[in-house]
């Protein structure tokens, strides 16, 4: 700050004292000020003014205080610091030499100085500013110029200008005309809550290095991070909690890569969320204050009574936050102010406290008029005026003073059933008198005439819990039943508890864990009485454990486990279910013995698939039922063995010139028995006697091929395929015939003829070549057409099957002229192509749908008329209408042709239909109206026009 005025607000004390005369003093590291009226400091409501600004006098921290007859408080503290900044060292800088090529730093090394500063450099003369780029970096930490890799242009004198941004005064260092790789990024940077966060990288080399960033935990960016590549810096706004840790910067060329690596540290400075409320309170009573703050570091508390620090002491307890008085006296009146702090900060929380006297008052707690009590039982009448400071208190019997150390016992008086007690309150340090009336009466003894009982029950069954009771009909009962000694709160618990009728409960559709303990409990205002009822649930049993597989064969598991709970019903049998990667969920299995009765704990699992892996699991049964299945047994592999199961689907056919291809279905993992599976393909020619044999050394493998030259085209052979694991070979399959390649149709189709259907349909046709001549078989033929501004290559394919000699092409465009070729196919490929003919396609249909269509009934007609659709230049001649029309939106219409503009349709009129017009010519079906529905009319002959408008 220059040395003019300051003007500093004492707007941070949060309580307003000034409705009540407050008188405003300021501190400055912690001496009062005295304005006087020579002194350059003045007072104006509150605030203090400094003029004639001197740094040694001025700088400093400042606090101000406010305080009147209720109390004193302080504000938070408030600095005032100086910006300046000294000139440059005049001496000059020796000169840099280095190779082009090299990377070289220019330390700029600011002069002292207070405020943020901006850094530039000059390029030999003002204004020539250096320019950043991905190759030349001016660090605004420090200032130095970084250049990655020096240029011959970069020869010359280079200037560092700083800039202070409070007082706008700017310096420059002596000149550098034209030293080791440096990356500015402290180790550690703190960074404060909600702040903007900038983290400089720069790296020198020759190529120029590339600058990337990353964290070390792995996690990615969020968008709010602006990651400058061509700058190397990251910023990161708004620093949460989550944006601290390791951050690494990664420069790379061609030539390596070095890093390094910093830590981002959160700070926060103190916020109150939990803050101290004005308050009254009675002598005598307690006060408790509590104060929440968050910041990073935790924050710390003390509290404060009219400006000056608490300690503890008898009354007063100051513990963190919290800050406790107890009797509370009128000295205690005053202001209080929480502080929060922590390095970053302090907060200041302001609360008052009244300490007030009350005279006795019975209004918030009167004696109850009337109270019944049990004959010889105990009796308990308070007394809780309302007073402060709290005083003495006496009570009466009629006329009779009663001692309060005294006991009263309420025994038999005879024929005496009401006693009229008078009671009356005297309170020492007042004049003040009450005297209530209390009745007191002896009424007859509640009775649970329902026996304790045990009560027996299946799952899913419901029950009646029974409590009934006698009692003095002048007192209200009041039933509460607990389960398990825990209060039973009826709309809950699954609604399974309902309240049925008096004192009685209903369990309905009871489950194993409604046993227990049932407990009534019936309560008057003169006493209580309960009785128990113990519930048993019988269900199916629970499920068995510690199920382990004891031995294990290719085929075999031999199982044992514990039984579990019965549920108050014997087992009578167990049942074993097993599951493989390969099943659908757990099925059941064959065990020997085939039952396994309820008192054995063991069986042997047979008929299992070998070298599989298997889980088991066991239920048990009772006479009620099948209970929940154990945890599964540990993952058990059955033995290998040699396969058993050979290859299904096994084909082939097609291929190359002098091939044999032969495919089948692979064998599935659960069935292959072992490792080392694979396959054995034999095959001879059809009618020979040896057999050649090829090892497909793959479980997955579905395909073999045999090549030789000698192999005549489509020559039948006899095939079959067998298998093999680590343990043997197993068996093979069925012997089937597989044909050997063939070769492609020798000849070309002829008589090829094409002609337009519609704009967008061709009809193609030629001769059928004869089968099976020199064993080139036709399957069909291969269609092949392009548009006459196309290249062949880029032809549209359409195959046939069997004999056929035509077919129509569709999706054409009008208007267009197309090639066309035929060729004959069969598994070798297409053969010889046909000579090429061309066709144009006609014109396009009408593009315009019929428009104003007009509609009306008349006699169980529909009559329609439409306006002619008059086609296009570049479209076809419209020959007429189609009239599409049906009785539901999902059903096929049925279609009438017409070459007018108008139609009659003979339909019932108790009916919907939905109705639309197509006209069509030589070039196909044009564009369809709208769909037209016509409602249901029944009983009417005429009914008005509608037009619609397209």
């Amino acid at each position: 700050m220059e040395e003019s005025a300051a003007f500093i607000n004492c707007l941070s004390i949060v309580l307003d004292l000034t409705a009540f005369h407050s008188v405003f003093r300021w501190k400055l590291n912690g001496t009062a000020i005295t304005p006087k009226s020579v002194s350059h400091y003045s007072l104006s409501g509150g605030n203090l003014r400094i003029s004639n600004l001197d740094k040694d006098q001025d700088a400093g921290t400042y606090q101000c205080l406010a305080f009147n007859s209720f109390g004193t408080i302080v504000s938070r503290e408030a600095s005032l610091t100086f910006a300046y900044m000294e000139n440059f060292k005049t001496h000059r800088r020796s000169s840099v030499s280095v190779r082009e090529g090299q990377g070289v730093v220019l330390l700029c090394g600011p002069p002292s100085h207070s405020g943020d500063l901006t850094f530039s450099w000059i390029f030999n003369e003002y204004p020539s500013f250096v320019k950043q780029d991905t190759r030349r970096f001016i660090s605004q930490e420090t200032g130095n110029l970084y250049i990655a890799k020096v240029e011959p242009s970069d020869v010359g004198n280079y200037t560092c200008v700083v800039t202070n941004t409070v007082t706008k005064t700017r310096v420059q260092g002596p000149p550098t005309p034209l030293p080791k790789i440096e990356v500015q990024f402290p180790e550690i940077v703190h960074v404060a809550k909600g702040s903007t966060v900038k983290v400089e990288c720069f790296a020198l080399g020759n190529p120029v290095p590339s600058i990337n960033w990353r964290r070390m935990d792995g996690i990615p960016f969020s968008r709010k991070v602006d990651v400058r590549k061509a700058s190397g810096v990251l910023e990161i706004p708004y620093f949460q909690q989550e944006d601290a840790g390791t951050y690494e910067c990664v420069a790379e060329n061609s030539r390596g890569r070095n890093t390094v690596k910093g830590k981002l540290s959160f700070y926060a400075p103190p916020h109150l969320i939990e803050k101290p409320q004005d308050v009254q309170k009675p002598i005598d009573d307690s006060l408790v204050w509590e104060c929440k703050a968050t910041g990073k570091p935790k924050p710390s508390y003390r509290w404060m009574k009219n400006g000056e620090n608490l300690e503890s002491l008898e009354r007063i307890q100051v513990a963190n936050g919290l800050l406790s008085i107890s009797r509370l006296t009128l000295s205690d009146i005053g202001m209080y102010q929480c502080v929060a702090g922590n390095k970053h900060g302090e907060v200041y929380s302001n609360a008052e406290l009244k300490v007030i006297a009350v005279a006795p008052d019975f209004s918030q707690s009167q004696l109850r008029s009337h109270t019944m009590v049990k004959e010889g039982g105990d009796v308990l009448m308070e007394c809780r005026p309302k007073m402060s400071p709290w005083g003495g208190i006496s009570w009466r019997k009629g006329t009779n003073n009663l001692s309060l150390s005294l006991v009263i016992s309420i025994s038999s008086l005879g024929s005496l059933h009401n006693i009229m007690v008078a009671f009356s309150m005297r309170f020492v340090a007042t004049s003040f008198t009450l005297t209530v009336v209390h009745v007191c009466c002896f009424p007859e003894p509640t009775i649970i005439t329902t026996p304790p009982s045990t009560l027996d029950v299946t799952v899913g069954e419901s029950i009646v819990l029974p409590c009934q009771v006698t009692h003095d009909p002048s007192l209200e009962l009041k039933f509460t039943w607990f389960f398990n000694e825990q209060l039973i709160h009826f709309g809950n618990h699954g609604g399974y508890f309902e309240k049925h009728s008096a004192g009685d409960i209903m369990i309905r559709n009871i489950q194993l864990r409604h046993a227990g303990k049932y407990t009534c409990a019936v309560q008057t205002k003169v006493d209580s009485i309960s009785i128990a009822a113990d519930l048993v649930v019988r269900g199916p049993p629970g499920p068995p454990t510690s199920i382990h597989v004891e031995e294990i064969s290719d085929t075999t598991a031999s199982l044992s486990w514990r039984p579990g709970p019965d549920n108050h019903s014997p087992v009578t049998t167990y049942t074993i279910q097993a599951r493989t990667p390969f099943s659908l969920g757990w099925q059941a299995v064959t065990t020997v013995p085939e039952m396994v009765g309820g008192r054995r704990l063991t069986a042997t699992v047979i008929d299992l698939s070998p070298w599989v892996e298997y889980e088991f699991r066991v239920l048990a049964s009772n006479a009620i039922g099948t209970g929940e299945p154990s945890k599964p047994s540990k993952q058990a592999r059955t033995k290998e063995t040699s396969p058993k199961v050979t290859p299904a689907n096994v084909s082939g056919g097609g291929g190359s010139r002098s091939e044999l291809v032969i495919t089948w279905e692979p064998v599935p993992e659960e069935l292959q028995n072992g490792g080392g599976f694979g396959y054995v393909v034999a095959f001879r020619p059809y009618g020979a006697t040896g057999w050649m044999q090829a090892a497909v050394p793959s479980s997955e493998a579905s395909k073999y091929v045999f090549k030789n030259d000698s192999i005549q085209p489509f020559s039948p052979f006899q095939v079959k395929v067998g298998v093999y694991n680590n343990e043997g070979e197993g068996p093979f399959g069925p012997v089937i015939t597989i044909y050997s390649a063939e070769e492609e149709p020798g000849r070309a189709p002829t008589r090829i003829r094409a002609k337009s259907l519609s704009a967008s349909e061709i009809e193609v046709s030629w001769k059928a070549l004869p089968w099976n001549t020199s064993k080139r078989r036709v399957l069909g033929y291969e269609l092949r057409y392009w548009e006459k501004r196309e290249k062949e290559e880029a032809a549209s394919v359409q195959r046939t099957v069997g004999n056929q000699t035509s077919a129509i092409i569709r999706g054409v465009r009008g208007s267009n002229t197309y090639y066309v070729t035929v060729r004959a196919y069969n598994t070798a490929g297409a053969g010889l192509p046909s000579v090429t003919v061309n066709v144009t396609t006609k014109k396009p249909p009408p593009s315009q749908p019929p428009a104003k269509v007009m509609w009306n009934t008349l006699n169980s007609k529909i009559i329609l008329n439409w306006e002619q659709v008059k086609a296009l230049e570049n479209e076809s001649e419209v020959t007429g209408y189609k009239v599409l029309y049906k009785r539901n939106r999902h059903s096929r219409p049925s279609v009438m042709e017409t070459n007018t503009t108008s139609v009659e349709l003979s339909l019932p009129m108790d009916e919907e239909y939905f109705i639309q017009i197509k006209p069509f010519g030589e070039g196909g079906e044009g564009s369809s109206s709208r769909q037209i529905t016509i409602p249901r009319i029944p009983g009417q002959s005429l009914v008005d026009c509608f037009l619609i408008l397209h």
